[in-house]
């Protein structure tokens, strides 16, 4: 087998758990060998990989956590990958009250609401980048071979990030956004690029800011990264609110002095929620995935070829209408709410899942749902697609009212086999605590054996109303 798993530049003071951990960065078990798999495993890109031991891990934002008697100040967790998944020992909590990171938590920072990884600094493991929503500055985490520790400033662009290798040089770089999230007239959201490697003391190897919004004044929601010509440049995707109730939806194409807005025409999203980029037809180009939650619910597929994306006229949509999709489209399911690439069956073309936070099950309103997408030459469509939810056998839990699984989804390759798991979270079960769950991925699909569900009681962080799960990277 040689299946694919792809990096993507992926689109975040605890109370006293243990006396080892309170108000640091509680780790685990991540102490990994510099990394040997063993046979069949399939070594995981640096880009996701914190410390170097060849399996991607797992980046949960609970923004909405009580940090140190302050509410919803925020924290995230990282599950390390190994050779048999995730596991409620292996793991790193973090917060603004962590030893090493600058800040201290303040109530409503919502710290771990936005997620970025890459290798910044060129040493070989991944590091993390964290936004809030009420955030000033973001904090890049460094990965090493014990796992992440200590931290660095990012002064005035506190709200989103995303990193990709946006100038070709081979190092990666890192887009950072203020923005505030408004419904406001004239919404303006500051751009700026870190250029890389980033040094530790917090100084880039050049700052460039990009305001190069085609719709004017723009507050930009949702980024993701990926390159649709395959020119080497990563390109980035956006959703920007721009007023009067409008979303639309825009491309920066990568190049040698940065990004510059695409000459290609994305349509107007009046509720865009989502989106992420992967290649679904196997032509070696990544395709941009737009999930638009109230035009129909729908996910548009644009292709990406050698001079970009294609016309309108070549797009895809899928809805829970379309022949193959498991149930039936119905007002506020919000399928495509949120959306993650990977290649869960192996056979070298991304498959896409699909997130339904407000599904119906068996009568339990916004239960939420999650459908697995199959890429394949053709591009993507509803053949043997798959449905999961909490009343799926095998899947632990209950799906309950308004526990809203599938509110984010993530597709990565926890163990090292070459099959891309999924880890689906329902963001408000249990009143607003929040859980994750994953399913491994085989060539048949997704399969619900060796499911494992946590959330923050598992893992001894602070749990109450802390929305665990509302970002995955």
């Amino acid at each position: 087998m040689s299946a694919r798993i792809r990096s993507r530049w992926t689109m975040t003071a605890l109370t006293a758990v243990t006396a080892a951990c309170a108000l640091i960065a509680c780790s685990t078990g991540p102490t990994a060998k510099a990394a040997t798999s063993g046979a069949g495993t399939v070594r995981a890109s640096v880009q996701e990989d914190f410390n170097g031991d060849g399996y991607a891990d797992l980046v949960v934002g609970a923004p909405r956590g009580t940090v140190g008697g302050l509410t919803d100040a925020g924290y995230v967790t990282v599950m390390y990958g190994s050779a048999h998944g995730l596991s409620a020992s292996r793991h790193t909590v973090i917060s603004r009250a962590t030893q090493g990171i600058p800040g201290g938590p303040s109530s409503g920072e919502e710290f771990g609401s936005g997620v970025s990884k890459g290798d910044l600094d060129g040493d070989g493991y991944a590091d993390l980048v964290i936004s809030g929503h009420g955030s000033e500055d973001s904090v890049i985490v460094w990965g090493g071979k014990y796992g992440l520790s200590g931290g660095t400033r990012v002064p005035g662009h506190g709200n989103l990030a995303q990193t990709g290798d946006f100038n070709g040089d081979g190092r990666p770089d890192v887009a950072l956004f203020r923005t505030g999230y408004m419904t406001a007239e004239d919404p303006l959201t500051d751009a700026v690029i870190w250029n890389g490697p980033v040094f530790r003391a917090g100084k880039p190897a050049s700052v460039t800011s990009f305001l190069v919004f085609t719709y004017g004044a723009a507050d930009v929601w949702h980024a993701a990264g990926g390159d649709v010509n395959e020119d080497g440049y990563s390109d980035l995707a956006l959703i920007e609110y721009v007023g009067e109730g409008t979303f639309m939806t825009e491309l920066l194409l990568g190049g040698r002095s940065g990004l510059t807005a695409s000459a290609a025409s994305l349509p107007p999203m009046t509720s865009a929620s989502s989106l992420a980029m992967g290649d679904v037809n196997g032509d070696g180009y990544e395709d941009l995935l737009l999930g638009d939650t109230e035009n129909g619910a729908k996910l548009i597929t644009v292709y990406g070829t050698r001079d970009g994306l294609v016309p309108e006229s070549g797009w895809t949509t899928i809805t829970q209408n379309t022949p193959g999709v498991p149930g039936t489209s119905r007002t506020g399911d919000a399928f495509g709410s949120s959306l993650s690439v990977g290649d869960v069956t192996g056979d070298d073309i991304d498959d896409v899942a699909v997130g339904i936070p407000g599904k119906t099950v068996n009568g339990r309103t916004n239960a939420g749902q999650v459908v697995l997408l199959r890429g394949r030459t053709s591009g993507l469509s509803g053949t043997h697609a798959q449905a999961f939810n909490q009343n799926t056998g095998g899947v632990p839990g209950t799906a309950e009212k308004n526990d809203r699984f599938g509110g984010q989804v993530q597709l990565l390759d926890v163990n090292g086999n070459g099959y891309a798991d999924l880890a689906a979270a329902a963001v408000t079960e249990d009143s607003g605590n929040g859980a994750v769950t994953v399913l491994r991925g085989r060539p048949a699909g997704l399969v619900t054996d060796a499911a494992f569900t946590f959330g923050g009681r598992t893992i001894g962080a602070p749990y109450a109303g802390a929305r665990f799960g509302s970002a995955l990277g």
